[in-house]
């Protein structure tokens, strides 16, 4: 009874993270389907709406979240070690995703705040998204990860400073479209200084986005930078035996099995 048990754990807990098989494909579109339709309520809710349609999408919010967190107790119960789960970096992401279930212990602002986390949870379906869009090129993963990365910082950031500065400085930052203007004008260090923060956590927040674009942009773009010139120093030759499609240009053999090419 206990090996079937530990069985079953092990098949839900592979189909979780599964990005080939039917199940695998249909549990992780729903998964990034809520995601969406999670990020899309907070987004949508920032603007002026009839009370009978932002009850709607508080009780569909409140659905997602509830999801997510049966989601987190079977990522748990299936783990083989609880320690390394609890610990790793997509746990806590997914953590905070759920943490909202928890309103009645912690301050509402902050709980509002930590809601714009669950975009963070993107990250974790990197891989699928790349099997969906059928991204096979190691260019292609590498533009697609960093694009989640800063689409993320950039959404978590937006959310954050319109929670910050919403209720102090309603007459600039209005919808989400205001903070999103904000933060990518912010993050980019441009800084037309049409849209200023008033608050000391806004202007707090407005430091730790500068200091996030002054590193993680030219970062990320330095990487992508170094594989398209690696990659124009390669050719398309093909190795008749390994199949390794990319070698240097001056190279005469196979750089995995060594057959002459």
């Amino acid at each position: 009874m206990e090996v079937q048990n530990f069985k079953f754990k092990e098949k839900i807990s592979h189909y979780l993270d599964d990005f080939s098989s039917p199940i695998g494909i249909t549990i992780n579109l729903v998964i990034l389907g809520l995601i969406l339709l999670s990020s899309g309520i907070f987004v949508v809710e920032t603007y002026h709406w009839s009370g009978n349609i932002l009850g709607v999408l508080d009780q569909l919010d409140k659905m997602i979240l509830f999801l997510f967190a049966i989601e987190y107790s079977i990522r748990f119960l299936c783990a083989e070690s609880k320690r390394r789960f609890i610990f790793s970096i997509f746990s806590f992401i997914d953590l905070l995703s759920i943490f909202p279930l928890f309103i009645g212990f912690v301050d509402i602002r902050f709980i509002s705040i930590l809601r714009w986390f669950r975009v963070l949870r993107l990250l974790r379906l990197i891989n699928f998204e790349t099997s969906l869009f059928k991204i096979k090129s190691e260019d292609g993963i590498i533009l697609v990860r960093i694009f989640l990365i800063i689409f993320s910082l950039i959404f978590i950031y937006s959310g954050a400073i319109y929670q910050v500065e919403h209720y102090s400085n309603p007459e600039v930052f209005q919808t989400f479209f205001d903070a999103l203007y904000f933060s990518v004008v912010t993050m980019t260090t441009v800084g037309f200084g049409d849209v200023i923060p008033l608050s000391e956590a806004g202007r707090i927040l407005t430091v730790i986005m500068i200091f996030s674009g002054i590193l993680l942009i030219p970062w990320q773009l330095s990487i992508l930078t170094q594989k398209f010139l690696q990659n124009s120093q390669q050719s398309n030759l093909t190795c008749s035996y390994c199949g390794l499609k990319y070698h240097d240009r001056d190279a005469n053999f196979c750089k995995i099995c060594g057959t002459k090419l």
